[in-house]
Formats: C-alpha cells, structure tokens, sequence
C-alpha cells in the first residue's frame, strides 16, 4: 500500500474504533442463530453482514478489516463489501464516518490508477472499483475526473483496459469513456509510449473509440 491509502486506513481504524468488535453475532433465528465471527471466514460472513447477520453497529465495527482486506487480499467481493455502505445509508452517518470512507474510497482509486496492473487485492482493475463504487451508491463521476487528472502510462493504460472491456460488453459502461478527450488521450498516449511494448493496447483502445 502507498502512503496514502495506508493513512487513509488508519483514519477508517481511528474513526469506527467507537463501535466494538463483537465476538458472537446475533443471526436470523429462523435460519442461523448466533454466529462466531473467528468461526466463518470473512467472504462468508461479508455476505451475510447487517443481512441474516449482525446489525448496523457490527457493520461498521467489522468496517476497518474489511476495508485493509479488500486491498491486501483476494477473498473478498468488493462490490459486495461496498455494497453494505448503501443497504446501511451510509450518507446519513455522522460527518466524521462519512468522511473517513470518503477518503478510503478516494485512496484506493488513486493507488490503482497509480501501477498497471492494478496490484491493490481484490480491487482487480478500475472497472471493478467503479462498479464497487457504485454499489455504495455514489456517482462515479467524481472518479472520473480524478482519472481525467491523473497523468502517465499506469492511468491510460488503465483506461484503454477498460475501454476495451467496455467493447466487450463488460466493465465499466460509461459515457465518460466514449468522449472525444478519452480517444485524444489515448492517441497522445501511443506517441508518447509508441515504442513500449503495451503501445498496441493504446492503439487498439483508440481505433475502438473512432466514430
């Protein structure tokens, strides 16, 4: 993790310290009852958090090892994880919690776009980040313009992965990616990198994008 991401957690640590860890959560009684948390591996129990099990407080107690899991491991679902933000109205947190996973989500999408290819856990490319993100119900937007500000071969590199997964009919569908300034980035991107072996990836993501 990078310098900033690794603050980013500590803030999300510090912040949900306030609600603690639970060793026995309370299940459906119609179909689990109680849960041992170190009993159930976390993509299971990600699952079923603050849904059959546990409530909104062991939400976010759980928060902090879900958020460092997710970039330092392979196991979890991040649109799932992300997803437990939106079913929990996240937005109606306090400002100071609501803040804390602001800055976790805006770290973690600028470690990405910061290495190609992404080497950040189960955050397995920007398509897969902005989908997450979208299941904690936030317009994508503001991460756009992030990417549209973040300069160098690691974020167009990223972008001609997901224009072409866009091609594909998977990934990220977005207007954004259809734009004249993405196809001008892109062919800015092949003179700069012509000779490096990904410029074909660049080219093709550029020819995708011709009217």
């Amino acid at each position: 993790m990078d310098d900033g991401l690794t603050v980013a957690i500590a803030r999300v640590r510090e912040v949900f310290a306030r609600y603690p860890r639970r060793a026995v959560l309370d299940g459906c009684p119609h179909c689990r009852g109680p849960v041992t948390v170190d009993e159930h591996d976390l993509f299971s129990l990600s699952i079923r958090l603050g849904n059959t099990v546990g409530d909104r407080h062991d939400v976010k107690s759980l928060l902090p090892v879900l958020f460092e899991r997710l970039v330092t491991a392979t196991e979890l679902d991040p649109g799932i994880v992300l997803g437990k933000l939106r079913r929990e109205e996240w937005r109606t947190w306090p400002a100071t919690e609501q803040s804390a996973v602001d800055g976790y989500l805006e770290a973690v999408w600028r470690s990405l776009l910061a290495e190609y290819p992404a080497r950040l856990g189960s955050f397995l490319d920007a398509s897969t980040f902005l989908g997450a993100a979208s299941s904690a119900g936030e317009s994508i937007d503001r991460f756009l313009a992030v990417w549209e500000a973040t300069q160098g071969p690691a974020a167009d590199r990223h972008l001609a992965e997901a224009v072409g997964e866009m091609a594909r009919g998977s990934g990220a569908r977005t207007p954004w990616l259809r734009r004249g300034a993405v196809r001008d980035r892109l062919c800015r991107a092949f003179e700069r990198d012509h000779e490096e072996s990904w410029a074909d990836d660049l080219a093709r993501a550029y020819d995708l994008l011709l009217p």
